[in-house]
């Protein structure tokens, strides 16, 4: 049970209980022992307590409410501490130039504050008008163009700034936002300020009791119908607090858990074949621990505002993680951004420019001469080769790590020169033409030709130490119009081509002779009927029956013993059948 006092606060009663009281006399008294001057104490003690009344009132929801320790420590937050009040000691002439200096350089403190009094969403614009002294609307302004010309990136910038800049609450920390000193003169004018916008909202919130009293019941049932809204906004805001705490949170052990194991893994492993494979692909030998903890940074921090902004969408009285812990946090993200863009353009430049060797080699095929045209595998790397992109790590006859590819494009093309010839283009990228250029020239690529048979590698094969920079080889082979080629089987996917190579060896013509013409083969041995399909810059032969059914459009071709059946998905569509040889 506690005792209550009963005061008279700037002609308003209250109920306190005696703690409140005691530490509400101790507050006021300390204010009055703050003043150096009694000049002017007397009202600006009247502005005071009138000042805390108003705060008072704001939290009395019924007349038999009694004031107590938590409200007078909520008044006392916003009013600010009895040292806020100490006079400027400029006004004593006997007190030496340079502690006035000093003393002035103590009550004047630029600080950046949100300006919740003028504010149009969080008070963030205006703050930000008031530290740089300019007029808010400019400040609103240049915000809403960066907001257009970064697509909208300006907007998480100011949900940062509305999260990390504390909001201007108290006496002191508007003065200090409108970069003002502290001292008697300016807390009074404050307050008065304070308290004649106070009276404005008294004086429209009692007409507005009156006009709602003067009108009908409908007024009750849209205001009812209103806080129905304003429940169900409420209850809203709960959600969108938990999914950001659930999406943010979940974000952020994904983060930690991936990127702090991808990052000591070098550490962890030591010479682990995954690091290879990582060391491969960086061809800045940026250490894979900076990076990801760049990473964590410039991706977690973002999540952990939205983590935090949840929280205070869920939790009214959050407590702040204080101005120094915001801005480091806010200065930390922009180095990890600034270092993941460094590292990006750096990674980007070692792979900016395309290079190749060409080397070209006589093939002595005629007309009349047959050439067989085989690819080879070695069982050192391989059993079976088929071409694909990409690379792998292989040990070569010294056990030393190699890149290995099967990266390799096959293209036939016919000429009118008398002897056949054969191009062996090596590709590579690399921070410049030289550099992509020797990066080419690094690759170790082979064949062999022997009695009129063809043996070209399957693969490509680089040191580990020239990275993986896009190595391919490109085969070009020139076979004299009149010449006959022999493809085995296995040289299939090496030259599955498009029509945009001009290659004219068509899967399908394996394990067949091949009569070199004008841009075009003919099979020597193909049975008497053959059907040719050509569709989407594909072209196949098949003999006897078969069925084809295109992905693309639907159109279908069935022939067997019972004829030949054609089904075309749309009347324009067409497809070319050639007959025989």
């Amino acid at each position: 049970m506690k005792k209550t006092v009963n005061i008279n606060l700037a002609g308003t009663f209250f109920h306190i209980d005696e703690d409140a009281y005691g530490k509400l006399t101790r507050y006021l008294d300390a204010i009055k022992r703050s003043f150096s001057d009694p000049q002017g104490q007397d009202e600006i003690i009247r502005d005071i307590e009138s000042r805390i009344a108003e705060l008072f009132s704001e939290k009395v929801e019924s007349k038999s409410q009694v004031i107590s320790i938590k409200e007078l420590d909520e008044v006392i937050a916003v009013m600010g501490q009895p040292e806020d009040y100490m006079i400027d000691e400029e006004i004593f002439e006997d007190v030496p130039p340079s502690q006035q200096a000093k003393s002035k350089e103590r009550s004047y403190q630029k600080q950046l504050f949100r300006d919740e009094d003028n504010k149009f969403v969080a008070g963030v614009a205006s703050g930000l008008s008031h530290y740089m002294g300019i007029d808010s609307i400019w400040v609103r302004l240049l915000w809403i163009l960066l907001t257009v010309f970064s697509s909208g990136f300006f907007i998480v910038i100011y949900i940062i700034f509305w999260i990390l800049v504390p909001a201007a609450v108290t006496t002191s920390d508007k003065l200090k936002m409108s970069r003002q000193q502290i001292n008697i003169t300016n807390i009074e004018k404050k307050l008065k300020e304070e308290l004649d916008n106070a009276s404005g909202k008294i004086k429209d919130a009692d007409y507005n009791a009156v006009k709602e009293k003067a009108k009908s019941g409908a007024s009750g049932f849209f205001g009812g119908l209103g806080s129905v809204f304003s429940a169900l906004f409420k209850i809203f805001g709960k959600f969108i607090g938990i999914l950001l705490i659930i999406i943010s949170l979940s974000t952020l052990i994904g983060l930690i858990v991936g990127l702090f194991t991808t990052g000591t893994m070098g550490i962890v492993w030591g010479n682990h074949e995954l690091m290879d494979y990582v060391n491969l692909v960086n061809t800045t030998n940026t250490p894979l621990w900076l990076f990801s903890l760049l990473a964590l940074f410039a991706i977690g921090i973002p999540f952990f505002v939205l983590f935090i902004l949840g929280l205070k969408m869920l939790i009214n009285n959050l407590n702040s993680i204080g101005t120094v812990a915001k801005i480091a946090i806010f200065i930390t993200w922009i180095v990890s951004v600034i270092g993941l863009g460094i590292l990006g353009l750096r990674q980007a430049t070692e792979l900016a420019y395309d290079g190749e060797s060409i080397e070209e080699v006589i093939i002595p095929v005629k007309a009349g001469d047959t050439l067989n045209l085989a690819m080879n595998s070695s069982n050192q790397y391989e059993y079976k080769v088929r071409r694909n992109s990409g690379f792998e790590l292989k040990l070569n006859e010294d056990d030393e790590k190699i890149i290995y590819s099967n990266d390799v494009r096959l293209i036939v093309r016919s000429t009118q020169d008398s002897i056949g010839r054969l191009f062996i283009e090596k590709k590579a990228e690399g921070s410049s033409f030289i550099d992509a250029k020797n990066n080419a020239e690094a690759i170790e690529y082979n064949y062999t030709l022997n009695n009129n048979t063809l043996l070209l590698d399957g693969f490509l094969t680089c040191d580990i130490d020239n990275k993986y920079r896009e190595q391919e080889v490109e085969v070009v082979l020139y076979l004299p119009e009149g010449s006959i080629l022999f493809a085995d089987e296995n040289t299939y996917s090496f030259h599955r081509n498009s029509s945009h190579w001009d290659d004219i060896l068509n899967n399908g013509d394996e394990e067949q002779y091949l009569l070199i013409q004008d841009d075009d083969t003919k099979c020597l041995d193909c049975p008497s009927f053959e059907a040719k399909i050509e569709s989407e810059g594909w072209e196949t032969r098949v003999n006897e029956s078969f069925e084809y059914k295109s992905k693309k459009d639907g159109n279908s071709i069935k022939l067997n013993e019972d004829g030949l059946n054609i089904n075309l998905s749309n009347e324009e569509d067409t497809i070319k059948i050639k007959l025989g040889n």
